[in-house]
């Protein structure tokens, strides 16, 4: 299985970041920062997730978030799928943090199951192959419109990026760096889509 240690994110103030982050959300090693040096605008191409296990998890979650400087993009709901929302840290990344169960089973606290990567690519079954012929199997695929990846820790899925802005709440528009990278062990590679593999150090 392919290894996905970590998402670096390249960020306007490094320490702001690290403190918004460890207030929201406190994933340790899965975050790195960088000092953003690229410009960019609008929607960067991608989200990041964290599938929890309840709604209140959820909740926890997204209210921790908003109170460290977040913006609100789906408020906290239940939908046909569970239960979720979404929310754009300061620096402008996308993070969605959702249950497929409508009901608690307890007190909400900030534990999470996985946590996912979705880019959205102009061509998922390009994008596929691409990633196919680098060593990643894959785990689960709707043709052209979803593809999700065998990566651990972090997943790594596909999503059409028109769909994935309206499924982030953000119109797809944008333009430049994604200001991200991804830490693993697929090489140093970049997708028909910009994005860019870092070799990762981190231990599983």
């Amino acid at each position: 299985m392919t290894s996905f240690d970590f998402v670096t994110l390249d960020v306007p103030d490094v320490a702001a970041a690290e403190r918004f982050y460890t207030a929201a959300f406190d994933l340790g090693d899965r975050l790195r920062f960088r000092q953003a040096a690229a410009p960019s605008t609008g929607f960067r191409g991608f989200t990041l997730s964290l599938t929890v296990s309840q709604p209140a998890n959820a909740v926890a979650y997204l209210d921790a978030a908003l109170a460290a400087g977040a913006t609100s993009l789906k408020p906290a709901a239940k939908s046909f799928w569970g239960f979720g929302g979404v929310v754009q840290a300061p620096d402008g990344a996308i993070w969605k943090v959702a249950t497929s169960t409508k009901k608690d089973s307890g007190a909400g606290v900030r534990e999470y199951d996985q946590m996912v990567l979705l880019l959205g690519a102009s061509d998922v079954a390009a994008t596929k192959q691409f990633y196919v012929s680098h060593g990643l199997a894959v785990g689960k695929s709707y043709g052209r419109k979803y593809v999700e990846f065998e990566t651990s820790p972090i997943k790594l899925a596909l999503y059409g990026r028109k769909a994935l802005a309206k499924d982030a709440g953000v119109p797809e528009a944008g333009s430049g760096s994604h200001l991200l990278t991804i830490g693993g062990n697929a090489g140093r590679i970049t997708d028909p889509d910009g994005f860019a593999w870092e070799t990762s150090v981190l231990a599983s």
